[in-house]
């Protein structure tokens, strides 16, 4: 294959407009996109687990107080809905996955060479805006990947699938805090801040040579023709309507944003909650214990995904976000052990809310899928309004353990649409036509785009690709 038609496979520009094999993907051929995004969940939960940890290490490193440590969260999370709403879901809409997926991982690389001189100069307002441009850049990946394995593959399977992938994200917050326990709180100061900077070196080479490689990468483009056709066929068919009309899109995303922002705010203060509660924990020790919760809340997503072989994922997700409420209410008044226990159990139901929000959201949106996805997505900005108002509170009153009070109050907002996908017709009858479909299971239609990359767009495969130019 000559230089010419290597590039040509490789365009970074998607026809939306035309039905391709990507519509009905079986689990075999969506297998390698799945197993190559899924990195990227990682990457994230690995970014937002240390931004936990930096908050209480420039507490103690820059002298700052609660409140203004919660600008990284503001600055992390305020950065999505200018993402997932503005310049990568206009690249998803004109482009395609792949290209908003190189574009999020140089974003996040170009953040991370940013964050070296502004630890250097011990700038707080540098480094907020290092974050912001990782924020970005992550908020990019988010608008792709999220939708991406909800409709890569069967549709019946796409809430198991992106809770699957979402695990890895769990277990990139877990070895975020245990990595700073170990670099950030064991050393002094200055050499703290030093390996805060390796940190980030390390992370920019990684995602450069990350988008290269999915530069290099031949993944299925699911067009918004391959999303309408989904919507026919599962007869859910909400895509009928105009985009500002679809409100149960909008409603998800008022969820993403309350659960967003109270799970955000609870992570971000877990070593201040430990801090006040147990006056003895040192912060090396109240990161081991940040890892150990989100260990449960990795723990949580695969426990989900098993759940949901046998029971409606929209059940599953009612109980796990009502036990969030039931199990943060006393860790306001409990102190000690009994306390952070209490929060353990919360990380843990928390765990299948946000990728289950997601893929509940998208149910029927059929042409729309791709331009719903950066509400939802954008819904995570509770992530920087919710800490901040969490913070103030616990300024206030001094008591870590009363502002999760903040918490628990958008949690209860975001039970409500809990409530509604699982006793509202109109809400529940789309996700369950989706869980029901037979797309994906029982092999291709016909009235496919055989142009658009064929067999060979949908499982990768160089050689398929070659095979393809030859007998054209």
């Amino acid at each position: 294959m000559g230089f010419k038609q290597f590039l040509k496979r490789r365009t970074l520009k998607a026809r939306d407009d035309k039905r391709t094999k990507a519509a009905e993907l079986t689990l075999r051929e969506s297998l390698y996109p799945i197993c190559l995004v899924t990195i990227l969940f990682f990457l994230w939960g690995f970014s937002y687990g240390l931004l936990d940890t930096l908050n209480k290490h420039f507490q103690n490193t820059l002298g700052i107080n609660k409140s203004r440590s919660s600008g990284l969260q503001a600055a992390y999370f305020g950065a999505y809905p200018l993402a997932s709403l503005g310049h990568a879901n206009w690249i998803l809409r004109h482009f395609g996955y792949r290209a908003t997926f190189i574009w999020g991982l140089c974003l996040y690389g170009i953040g991370a060479l940013v964050a070296w001189p502004c630890i250097l100069a011990k700038s707080f307002p540098g480094f907020c805006m290092a974050i912001f441009i990782i924020g970005n850049g992550l908020g990019s990946l988010e608008t792709a990947a999220n939708p991406y394995i909800t409709v890569c593959g069967p549709p019946r399977y796409a809430e198991i699938r992106i809770n699957i992938s979402q695990a890895f994200n769990g277990i990139g917050t877990v070895v975020a805090p245990v990595l700073g326990s170990y670099v950030f709180f064991a050393f002094d100061d200055e050499t703290a801040l030093r390996n805060v900077q390796w940190v980030y070196l390390a992370i920019a080479i990684f995602v450069f040579i990350l988008a290269f490689v999915f530069f290099l990468s031949v993944i299925p483009e699911i067009t918004d023709a391959d999303m309408a056709f989904q919507a026919t066929e599962t007869h859910a068919n909400a895509d009928d309507k105009p985009f500002w009309k679809q409100y149960r899109l909008f409603h998800a995303a008022f969820a993403q944003f309350c659960y967003t922002g109270a799970q955000i705010a609870i992570a971000s203060y877990f070593i201040n909650y430990i801090r006040d509660t147990q006056p003895d924990a040192s912060d090396s020790l109240a990161s081991q214990l940040l890892a150990g919760a989100q260990g449960g809340f990795a723990a949580g997503r695969f426990f989900g995904v098993l759940l949901m072989k046998w029971v409606r994922p929209r059940w599953v997700f009612l109980w796990f976000l009502t036990m969030c409420i039931v199990f943060v209410a006393p860790s306001i008044t409990q102190r000690g052990w009994t306390g952070m226990s209490m929060l353990y159990v919360t990380l843990f139901f928390e765990s299948i809310c946000f990728p289950t929000i997601v893929a509940l959201g998208m149910r029927g949106l059929g042409r729309h899928t791709k331009r719903g996805s950066g509400w939802i997505v954008a819904g995570v900005m509770g992530g920087a309004c919710v800490p901040p108002l969490t913070g103030v509170a616990a300024d206030a009153h001094n008591n870590t353990a009363l502002a999760m009070v903040v918490p628990l109050c958008f949690f209860v907002a975001a039970l409500t649409y809990a409530l509604c996908v699982n006793f509202v017709p109109a809400y529940r009858n789309p996700a369950d036509a989706f869980s029901t479909t037979e797309v994906g299971i029982s092999g291709h239609r016909a009235g496919v785009d055989e142009e658009s990359g064929g067999e060979a767009a949908v499982i990768g495969d160089e050689k398929v690709v070659q095979a393809a130019e030859i007998e054209k």
